[in-house]
């Protein structure tokens, strides 16, 4: 995550940026303008030096842009053809990415199909600026947080022990921290669930997990999946309800799985390596691991890796959730303790056998 430095001004109206002028403004230093009809602001524009400001998608006269851009005001254009707002200051929400029915017509699905067809150098930027956007707005929401991380895959289905464990855990670490996952279904979900869901009695995360298993999988219909999750949302939420916080960082690089609607804050980006680290970097408070295939194997030893070069001071606790999948199906858990042998990380990593012990050894770190 980026940190910006020196003072930034966000301008969000032209009624401001002509307030700001009109009390003595000359200089835009600093000054942030996003997706502002400025073509008729030339001459209080012309008031102003443009050096440092940076202009994102805002409608100019071909006259002003020059004059700014000579100045030294960055302006970049507004990025028309791209379904998802390239220059946008917040997380995004399930309302936002489910905002039709029909899962095809949704954001989340007409920002993957696009994706997958980038044609242009200007569809590119429209990438590079929205992940920057959003990589932006998760430092933001992350930095008042602890964070405790819960990496499992997307193949547990609703109704199954794994998924319920998931859920257990999710609640469990809530207690301690904000959750974050991979913000995707599976283990992912129920972990968002657990964590929405864990300022009310633990009766109603097994509703809620009943509930949702009748529909197991995002497969074959999404729509199928995504409207029992939104009936579970509306009977937990309303009248007057809420969700405990936590968040989700999915990625259209899997457009094939849907991002979950259990967290309340969702950082999905079009990269995928970026988020993968980024995923692994906001969880100061620990991660747990739970059975996975390759990706969590590989985000185990990303993690490890840092962990590894790390000073005591900076090292986040690592559990690995289920002694025999660990140990025997994929046995990760002998190389992780070697290589963890005489590092600052060595009393950090942990073998748990239950949610319960997963949950303490976190909270004792």
């Amino acid at each position: 995550m980026r940190r910006s430095r020196g003072r930034v001004i966000d301008v969000g109206t032209v009624a401001e940026l002509e307030r700001r002028v009109e009390a003595g403004a000359r200089s835009m230093r600093g000054w942030r303008l996003r997706r502002l009809d400025l073509r008729d602001s030339s001459e209080v524009l012309g008031r102003l030096d443009p050096a440092g400001a940076l202009l994102l998608g805002c409608r100019l006269t071909g006259a002003d842009v020059e004059r700014l851009e000579a100045g030294g005001a960055l302006v970049l254009p507004d990025l028309d053809g791209c379904p998802v707002d390239a220059y946008r200051t917040t997380l995004y929400t399930a309302a936002e990415l489910y905002d039709d029915a029909d899962y095809p017509r949704t954001l989340d699905a007409r920002a993957y199909a696009w994706s997958q067809h980038l044609h242009t150098a200007e569809d590119e930027l429209a990438v590079t600026l929205h992940d920057h956007a959003v990589d932006a707005a998760l430092a933001a929401w992350v930095a008042p947080r602890r964070l405790v991380g819960v990496m499992g895959g997307h193949a547990a289905q609703r109704g199954q022990p794994a998924y319920d464990d998931a859920a257990r855990l999710g609640r469990a670490l809530a207690a301690h921290a904000t959750v974050a996952t991979g913000g995707g279904p599976g283990a992912m979900e129920a972990a968002n669930l657990g964590a929405a869901l864990s300022h009310l009695p633990p009766a109603a995360l097994d509703d809620a997990t009943s509930q949702l298993a009748q529909v197991p999988s995002f497969e074959p219909s999404v729509a199928a999946w995504v409207r029992t999750a939104q009936e579970v949302l509306r009977q937990t939420t309303a009248p007057g309800g809420r969700l405990t916080e936590s968040l989700g960082i999915p990625t259209w690089h899997y457009g094939h799985e849907p991002p979950n609607l259990f967290a309340t804050g969702i950082a999905k980006f079009f990269g995928n390596p970026a988020r993968e680290a980024l995923l692994l970097e906001v969880c100061d408070a620990g991660i747990v691991f739970l059975p996975g295939a390759a990706g969590t194997v590989q985000e185990v030893f990303q993690d490890a890796c840092e962990n590894y070069y790390a000073d005591e001071s900076a090292v986040a606790p690592m559990v690995l959730l289920g002694r025999e999948f660990w140990t025997e199906t994929l046995p990760a858990w002998p190389l992780l303790r070697t290589l963890a042998r005489g590092r600052a990380m060595e009393e950090h990593v942990h073998l748990a056998d239950s949610v319960e012990e997963a949950a303490a050894l976190v909270a004792g770190e």
